[in-house]
């Protein structure tokens, strides 16, 4: 059995990993910690039959464990520190921010408006998407979640780029989130007065942060307007491209052989598009692929997945198994 830690158990993503560690075959946990709620029970904090004893993040024993998932808000000032004593103790991370997700160091300060944190820790790290950067996350010590929104629209634009299909034109990504990707600290536009029987956009255009995780991994020109839904959990993302002249609807939907034999991404079948519902508390990423002028080049795509399980805590478990050992799909399925 490998013996996993958790920071930050009580957060939405934290919650939602121990579900998934607790029914793991191959794993236990050896600490989770939450600084508010410190000397409690998970069962204290939510209403679940899982009994997992809550520390404060300084009680945290690095010693025998394999790996620990770092599950905490973007600047978190010990964020840092907690990383690197756990890869100087050989344990390998997680981690669930997008602290470490650009590979640019450039371009990070270009977003961030400051220099890189720690940039030897950076030059470190992998991109934890598996169906990209499957080998890589196998032998990687630190390896940077990729974020829910930039996961769909990654995986249906890459088949397409990748194929060199698309022409020259600005992708146009338009997605739509529930409540939960804003995580659990509280914020007045993720309260319930706030997001009910509404409908908002917010970062539109070029200013959202997870962006440049989106262009670093297709190499495309995007224009990406997030959008609140009055739902808790999933993520749909409908995004409008522009092929070569030339290309047929067959080269587009050809495209993505390269995830035949992906267990956890589906292509539907001409004419279908995904909803939320079909991926709610699954690892499901559906793809509907909709010719608009085929004879223009023009397509749009939608992508559906539950921004807790594929696009966070469920995807930390795939890349968990590759870099210890096990099968990709244990524990997942």
């Amino acid at each position: 059995m490998a013996r996993v830690g958790i920071y930050g158990a009580t957060g939405y993503t934290g919650f939602e990993l121990i579900k998934l560690l607790v029914r793991h075959p191959e794993v236990e946990i050896a600490f989770a910690t939450a600084r508010s709620a410190a000397g409690q029970r998970l069962s204290d904090i939510y209403p679940t039959l899982i009994e997992q004893p809550l520390i404060g993040p300084d009680q945290a024993d690095l010693r025998g464990v394999d790996l620990v998932f770092t599950c905490l808000p973007h600047n978190t000032p010990e964020l840092i520190p907690i990383v690197q004593t756990a890869m100087d103790a050989g344990v390998k991370v997680v981690d669930f921010s997008d602290t470490f997700r650009l590979q640019d160091l450039d371009i990070y300060a270009r977003w961030r408006k400051k220099d890189h944190p720690a940039p030897e820790l950076q030059s470190a790290a992998v991109y934890g998407l598996p169906e990209l950067h499957r080998e890589q996350i196998r032998r990687a010590r630190l390896v940077a979640n990729t974020g829910c929104y930039p996961l769909t629209a990654i995986m249906p634009l890459y088949p397409l780029a990748q194929a060199g299909l698309l022409s020259d034109a600005p992708v146009i990504v338009d997605s739509k989130s529930g409540v939960s990707g804003a995580g659990r600290s509280l914020s007045l536009k993720t309260h319930f007065g706030e997001t009910h029987e509404t409908f908002s956009a917010y970062s539109v255009g070029r200013t959202h942060r997870h962006l440049p995780e989106m262009e670093q991994e297709t190499g495309l020109h995007i224009i990406f307007s997030p959008h609140l839904l009055p739902v808790y959990r999933g993520i749909l993302s409908t995004i409008y491209v522009n092929t070569k002249p030339g290309v047929r609807p067959e080269d587009v939907r050809a495209a993505y052989d390269v995830y035949a034999q992906e267990p956890f991404i589906r292509l539907l079948p001409e004419g279908r598009l995904p909803e939320l519902r079909h991926v709610a508390n699954s690892m499901s990423l559906v793809i509907g692929v909709q010719p608009v002028e085929p004879e223009h080049g023009r397509y749009i795509l939608v992508a559906c997945v539950d921004n807790l399980v594929k696009g966070a805590s469920g995807q930390a478990v795939q890349s968990m198994n590759l870099m210890l050992g096990f099968e990709e799909t244990t524990g997942l399925r």
